[in-house]
């Protein structure tokens, strides 16, 4: 069995380990540009529609604009804390960790679906099949 010492110098693999720590903070950086851009974009949306008199609208389309970017950005946030975790310093202390982290973050993204869509993930066929009769598709 051949290991990774075999292959690369330690010259070679301090470079590899310092550009995935550059990568693992780069994505981290965007979930955080992501969420942050995810409220703003939310809130400047969610004042033009209060400007024209529609709150109920603005609320639902505020949470809902608010939530896929927190989505999008907890996406970005798991991928940098794998590449943490397995390509940077393994252990099975960090390993747990990384899955507790990454429960958390699978759970907070389930909620979220639900609170945007209003349905189960599992339930988005019964809706499709529903607007296609609604259709006539």
């Amino acid at each position: 069995m051949m290991t990774s010492g075999l292959i690369f110098t330690d010259e070679i693999r301090g470079l590899v380990v310092h550009g995935l720590h550059w990568t693992a903070s780069t994505i981290e950086l965007l979930g955080v540009v992501v969420i942050v851009g995810g409220v703003l974009a939310a809130t400047i949306r969610s004042l033009k529609e209060l400007r024209r008199g529609d709150s109920a609208d603005a609320f639902r389309s505020y949470r809902a604009t608010l939530g896929r970017g927190i989505l999008l950005g907890l996406e970005f946030l798991i991928a940098a804390d794998i590449i943490g975790m397995v390509a940077i310093v393994p252990s099975f202390d960090r390993l747990g960790i990384l899955a507790l982290i990454i429960v958390i973050r699978t759970f907070l993204s389930f909620s979220l679906q639900i609170e945007i869509e209003g349905r189960w993930p599992w339930r988005r066929h019964d809706k499709e099949v529903s607007d296609a009769g609604r259709y006539g598709l």
